[in-house]
């Protein structure tokens, strides 16, 4: 982790405001970096880029290193010749500026990517044929994968008619790959559009100053080209059939426990190529992103196994991941890349001796630690430097809906003196102020915490499906120059602040531990 003292902002990207019923790599986007560096902010925490899946979760894709292509702006594919005007003007991706629609999205967004397609095919030939060729480790299989779902009529993997695609024939590939050929550009296309987008949006932020801390899902979902393309690396019962799936037993979020339903992976397997897949995973990570949270850390030393087919997460059994010999090797191999590991939920003690041998920053998460009767280490005054300190996270409530809400009274009374939460100031703010005052080295607040938003901004309540999950977006308005200065003050009070363009870095503030 660097040195000086840094803060930022969690935003996905979907968030974002936008005239496209989502948030994209527009203008928006830029903006928001703009309003990034005016508050004196060092770093954008976003959620995975991953296409959404199962309950438009960006942690159940279809895929562990595509695009998602609702992220991709229409505007600039106007700019650059690939759309007219009326290609996607009066398109109806949604009626609600407060919550991207994904219903409408799926309706009419891919056909406004195809008549891009349809301008674009020839006149970046060259460019996507280079785009393959860099990208040949997972792109022709993401894109059959996906036209050969087009064709079964978006049917999940387990569910293919045809059973010799399901398990991979060679002739069977041949013969879908010929059959689909056109389809199979179109995904390559639309991947070559996400790829040049976010290429052009992450020089910007880095032109800026501002790195861009991406999440990593420990897993992917039963239906993903991966279980399709690669099933061997996975504990499955037959082609695109887990035998038994991830989740975690009961606990404060659920008292039947989260089914995930992801397939676990095979850590034998893995291990006897020393960990390559997730090497080659986290390499493809860090070419998006400055810093990797990578999701449920405490995965790879023990995970919760269900048996596929429980409807609950309540009967499963704790089984041994590979622990540091998967750390040992990532670090041997990808030694300047930065992580996060996401250590939250109830860990035993052996999960916690694991994570802090691993030497990678954990997460303190403030609402967490409003105990009256305890000392826990998420109150600030135990925020150790090695950990990145957050007021909230995307799946829990707001700071305020916590403490207006979700908050037991004696806990809500704990709160307002620990913090000396005023209305005047707002409770938001005081949260903020209490997580840049800790000795951790990176403090980070969603931007709703900032704003002083309520439950109704919340991005995921776990353990359910539909909803407003995923879908909340912010308006252009709240991303102003009051807030900006406020945020920017704050920052400068807790001595966050960058420093100032062309001159050496600032000298490594020294504080307590905090341990």
């Amino acid at each position: 982790m660097t040195n000086r003292r840094r803060s930022g902002i969690v935003l996905p990207v979907f968030s974002l405001p936008s005239p496209q019923g989502i948030g994209t790599f527009g203008q928006s986007a830029y903006r928001f970096i703009d309003f990034l560096v005016l508050a004196g902010q060092s770093d954008w925490q976003i959620l995975p880029l991953s296409p959404t899946g199962f309950g438009d979760s960006p942690y159940q894709s279809c895929s562990a290193r595509a695009g998602n292509p609702y992220f991709i702006d229409l505007e600039i594919l106007e700019r650059e010749g690939l759309l007219e005007p009326d290609d996607y003007r009066f398109a109806d991706f949604g009626q609600n500026v407060d919550r991207a629609d994904y219903a409408a999205l799926y309706r009419e967004r891919p056909e406004v990517l195809r008549k891009a397609w349809t301008r674009g095919r020839e006149t970046l030939r060259e460019a996507l044929d280079a785009f393959r060729e860099e990208n040949r480790s997972w792109l022709p299989d993401y894109a059959l994968y996906m036209a050969v779902k087009a064709k079964f009529g978006m049917a999940a993997l387990r569910d293919w008619p045809d059973e010799r695609i399901l398990r991979r024939d060679p002739e069977s590939l041949t013969t879908y790959r010929t059959l689909l050929a056109r389809e199979v550009e179109y995904h390559e296309f639309v991947q070559l559009l996400f790829y040049r987008q976010w290429a052009d949006l992450k020089a910007y932020a880095e032109e800026k100053g501002i790195r861009i801390i991406g999440d990593v899902p420990i897993y992917v979902a039963e239906d993903s080209v991966e279980v399709w393309a690669e099933g061997h690396l996975f504990q499955l019962a037959g082609p695109g059939r887990p035998s038994r799936v991830a989740g975690v037993p009961p606990d404060l979020f659920s008292d039947t426990g989260q089914l995930w339903g992801n397939p676990l992976y095979d850590w034998k397997v893995h291990q006897k190529d020393g960990y390559a897949w997730w090497i080659d995973r986290l390499r493809h990570a860090a070419r998006f992103f400055d810093v990797i949270r990578v999701d449920h850390f405490r995965g790879f030393y023990n995970y919760w196994a269900v048996e596929a087919g429980e409807e609950t997460a309540e009967k499963g059994v704790w089984e041994y991941g590979p622990g540091m010999d998967f750390i040992r090797a990532v670090r041997e191999a990808l030694p300047e890349v930065e992580l996060i590991a996401e250590d939250l939920g109830e860990l035993d003690a052996e999960a916690i001796a694991f994570i802090r041998e691993s030497g990678i920053p954990g997460m303190s998460v403030s609402i967490y630690g409003f105990d009256p009767c305890g000392d826990g280490p998420y109150l600030a005054h135990n925020v150790g430097r090695d950990t990145a300190a957050y007021t909230t996270t995307h799946d829990s409530p707001t700071f305020v809906g916590w403490l207006h809400g979700e908050a037991s009274e004696a806990s809500r009374d704990f709160a307002n003196a620990y913090l000396r939460l005023s209305m005047e100031e707002g409770a938001g703010w005081g949260a903020v102020k209490s997580v840049w005052g800790t000795a951790a080295r990176r403090a980070m607040a969603p931007l709703q915490d900032i704003l002083g938003l309520s439950n109704d901004a919340r991005i995921n309540l776990p353990s359910t499906l539909g909803g407003n999950n995923w879908r909340w977006r912010i308006r252009e308005e709240a991303l102003n120059e009051h807030v900006a200065g406020l945020l920017r003050f704050i920052t400068g009070i807790y001595r966050r602040l960058p420093p100032p363009p062309e001159t050496e870095a600032e000298p490594e503030v020294e504080a307590g531990d905090g341990d």
